[in-house]
């Protein structure tokens, strides 16, 4: 059965994303350097209206690993921090289909990006798949309906630490956690990535020199 992630409609979501995206370098980089450091979360709610407009996405090949990570792990319940506009999403909700079903339960605090994103799942033909909620990743993935095999982290990076903790009890065993974005925020990720690089904390990690920096880790 051909990829779904090769099929014309999502295809055609994903370059038109991926095109619009390449155009925002500047803004990204000045918004990091807006909130650089440690963040109180009270301020997420002015991170998200700031970065409303941003794409800030996985890049291409970021995507494509993605993609193969959920089909390689069997992966049915996929759990993401960062919809953003969708595009990392897609790339997940691909492989979740190829898998033979399952759900995507991914979560964005600006509500003009889920709806956006909503949009452009649903352009692609994906928007059965995916459970999109909207508000504070901290509150909206705490109710899930059973274990989760994959865990993307790419939302703000000073949260990554706190979010795993509270998804830990939901891991399954070989759960495979990938956090995006650790090169270019490394100082908002470092607490981060000391934690899932210590095997006394249950977890195997493995810094991915792609992009902006990934990191991969399983839950041991």
């Amino acid at each position: 059965m051909p990829a779904t992630l090769l099929d014309d409609a999502t295809r055609t979501v994903l370059d038109r994303l991926f095109t619009a995206a390449a155009q925002e370098g500047p803004s990204l980089l000045a918004l990091r350097d807006r909130f650089s450091g440690e963040i109180d979360v009270s301020l997420a709610a002015t991170v998200a209206e700031a970065a409303a407009e941003i794409y800030m996405p996985v890049a291409p090949e970021v995507g494509r690993l993605l993609y193969l990570l959920t089909r390689a792990r069997g992966a049915a319940l996929v759990v993401e921090f960062g919809t953003s506009f969708g595009i990392s999403t897609i790339h997940l909700a691909a492989a979740v289909r190829d898998n033979g079903g399952g759900r995507v339960i991914t979560t964005e605090l600006a509500a003009t990006k889920a709806a956006a994103a909503r949009a452009n799942l649903a352009e692609a033909g994906l928007a059965d798949l995916v459970d999109l909620r909207v508000g504070d990743a901290l509150e909206t993935l705490r109710d899930l309906p059973g274990p989760i095999d994959l865990l993307l982290l790419d939302g703000w990076n000073q949260l990554y630490l706190p979010l795993l903790r509270v998804l830990e009890p939901h891991l399954a065993p070989g759960a495979l956690v990938v956090a995006d974005d650790v090169t270019l925020f490394a100082q908002e990720t470092h607490g981060y990535l000391e934690y899932v690089h210590d095997p006394a904390n249950g977890y195997l990690g493995l810094p991915v020199p792609i992009d902006d920096g990934l990191d991969l880790a399983i839950r041991l």
